[in-house]
């Protein structure tokens, strides 16, 4: 017998980890602190229609955060994790890592589009 999980209650659990500003960071932060202050190089406002809900390219479902683009960047550091945090509630939702890049004060940095997945159980 096979296992199921219908695809509105895997998009369910992906929209848990919506958040609104994407904080992109020196380090893996740990929590909401750490990513908005202590990790963090560069921020972007984060809308609704920024995220696709899909089929996922194993299987189950995905979500994919959409290319960002000309973020200011506040601090110099090597960037190497993305983290998206909500400004309601001060939570950190979702770390990723980055492809690791110099990131200098006064710039502007953009992003790829990124996704992650939950797959069928089976």
């Amino acid at each position: 017998m096979s296992k199921n999980i219908p695809d509105l209650q895997i998009d369910g659990m992906l929209q848990l980890v919506e958040g609104d500003v994407l904080n992109i960071c020196s380090a893996q932060p740990t929590n909401y602190t750490e990513a908005i202050t202590t990790y963090q190089l560069a921020s972007f406002a984060v809308v609704g229609g920024n995220y696709t809900l899909a089929a996922g390219d194993v299987s189950g479902r995905k979500n994919t955060l959409a290319a960002l683009t000309g973020a200011n960047i506040d601090n110099t550091g090597t960037a190497t994790h993305a983290a998206v945090t909500k400004i309601v509630g001060t939570e950190l939702k979702l770390v990723t890592t980055t492809v690791s890049q110099l990131l200098t004060s006064g710039g502007t940095v953009d992003t790829s589009a990124f996704d992650h997945e939950i797959q069928q159980a089976t």
